[in-house]
C-alpha cells in the first residue's frame, strides 16, 4: 500500500510555519503549522473549533475566497490545511492568511456558524482561545524570512 504524502514529511523536523503540502494538478495543500509536532503542546478542541469556523468564514470572503476549496483542522491538532487553487502564489495566500488572522484577533460578536441550526457542536467555542491562537501564529508568520520558499526541510 502506497502511503500518503503527509507522512513522508519528518515531523520532528517541523517547525511552526506556513508550508505548501502537495500540489495536485491545479489544486495546492497549505499547511498552517501553528504547533511544533511531537512536543506536547497541542490545540484544544474547542480551540480548534472556534479557529476553523472563524477562518474558514473568513477565508471564504476574502480576496482568495473563490479559490478556496477547504479550509479545516489536522486531526493532530497541531495546526489546519487550507486547500486553493493554484491561482494565487504563496505569497497572496500568506498575505491573505495574515489578513484573516487579523479579523479574527479583532473579531467582535458571536463566533460564525455559533448556533444548535448551524453546528454539530455549537457549545464548543470559544473566541477568546481561537484569537490567542491566531495572534500567535500570526507571529511566526510575520517572522517568516521574506524569501521563504514554503517548502518542507528535509532531513536527506
Amino acid at each position: 500500500m502506497n502511503r500518503i504524502a503527509s507522512f513522508e514529511v519528518d515531523h520532528d523536523l517541523l517547525e511552526p510555519g506556513l508550508y505548501i503540502s502537495r500540489i495536485d494538478a491545479d489544486i495546492v495543500t497549505y499547511d498552517l503549522r501553528t504547533r511544533k509536532p511531537n512536543s506536547g503542546n497541542y490545540m484544544d478542541n474547542i480551540t480548534l473549533h472556534t479557529v476553523e469556523h472563524m477562518m474558514a468564514t473568513y477565508l471564504r470572503n476574502s480576496k482568495i475566497g473563490d479559490e478556496v476549496i477547504y479550509f479545516g483542522p489536522m486531526g493532530c491538532r497541531t495546526g489546519f490545511y487550507l486547500i486553493v487553487t493554484d491561482s494565487p502564489t504563496p505569497a497572496e495566500v500568506k498575505g491573505t492568511i495574515e489578513e484573516c488572522l487579523n479579523l479574527t484577533i479583532n473579531h467582535t460578536g458571536t463566533v460564525f456558524g455559533a448556533s444548535r441550526k448551524e453546528c454539530g457542536n455549537y457549545m464548543e467555542l470559544d473566541l477568546e482561545k481561537a484569537k490567542a491562537e491566531c495572534a500567535r501564529y500570526l507571529e511566526v508568520l510575520l517572522n517568516l524570512p521574506e524569501d521563504t520558499d514554503f517548502k518542507y526541510k528535509r532531513s536527506d
